[in-house]
């Protein structure tokens, strides 16, 4: 049922949006195969068991998500949408009453931390990679998947404002309208020096071996990998929690709130289109 179900919806998502989709809507039909109950179409007091039992096992923010999965599903293959519906609703509440809605936020990495990792960056071509990455990550603020999709090709200038990064599709742009955003001169420097000293083309983050061997794009999922080998040149790092693909976006933010930067630039910078969730990365902090 599944394959047939997504196979609409090629073209129309993101790779990371659809195996997000398929993976919640799996998780989902798994459970009614247990209890031997249809997947579709879906009625409200299914779906509220389905959170009451989720409750048991999963935090808060993954519930919602795969609600809100469901729901696109459901209304994309035409069949009946329950998730807004009272009985769900109820749930929701419930489970929020029961778990609470604390959410582990990513470890930031502030404009301090990003000096210190940069400083013992190795000499072989993982230095100049992991250089590029802690400037480009910083710097643009971008997701994961996105820091991993900028090419050579996207590097560009703006006339009197200096270097820029051409974003060709994002998150919050799944149709490529595009958008620049503005780089510093040293990390410019960083980016052409990486790509003439290795004669690189394409994405602008490669895979490294542990040999120096230089690979294609680097997975995004290996992102907070590297980041948290790089934490044991930090001081005092038995006291700093694991970085995730995240930490880019919280650190940079924070420092532009200290800053004094206005809260509609912070979420221009960082690509977020909501106060609620812009302030989900700064309200803890």
């Amino acid at each position: 049922m599944i394959e047939e179900l997504f196979s609409r919806f090629d073209g129309a998502f993101s790779e990371n949006s659809l195996r997000a989709y398929r993976s919640d809507f799996e998780q989902y039909e798994f459970w009614c195969a247990k209890r031997k109950q249809p997947s579709l179409p879906a009625t409200a007091d299914l779906i509220a068991e389905y959170v009451d039992f989720m409750a048991t096992e999963n935090k808060s923010a993954t519930i919602r998500r795969r609600i809100n999965s469901l729901g696109t599903i459901f209304r994309l293959s035409k069949n009946p949408d329950p998730t807004k519906e009272p009985e769900v609703v109820l749930a929701l509440k419930r489970m929020h009453r029961k778990i609470g809605r604390h959410q582990e936020q990513a470890t930031p990495l502030t404009r301090d931390i990003l000096n210190q990792l940069l400083a013992p960056c190795e000499s072989n071509a993982k230095g100049p990679r992991h250089r590029v990455l802690l400037l480009l990550g910083y710097e643009t603020m971008r997701r994961r998947s996105e820091l991993c999709n900028f090419s050579f090709e996207n590097l560009t200038r703006i006339s009197g404002r200096g270097h820029a990064i051409r974003l060709m599709r994002s998150k919050t742009d799944q149709e490529g309208a595009s958008k620049l955003i503005p780089i510093s001169t040293p990390l410019h420097g960083l980016i052409t020096e990486w790509r003439d000293k290795y004669q690189l083309k394409g994405v602008i983050l490669k895979s490294v071996d542990r040999h120096g061997n230089i690979g294609d794009k680097l997975n995004s999922g290996s992102i907070g990998t590297i980041l948290n080998r790089l934490k044991v040149n930090l001081e005092n790092n038995t006291n700093i929690c694991r970085f995730s693909g995240h930490s880019f976006r919280v650190g940079a933010a924070i420092d532009l709130l200290e800053a004094g930067v206005s809260l509609e630039t912070i979420m221009l910078r960082g690509g977020w289109r909501s106060q609620d969730n812009a302030m989900n990365y700064l309200r803890g902090w």
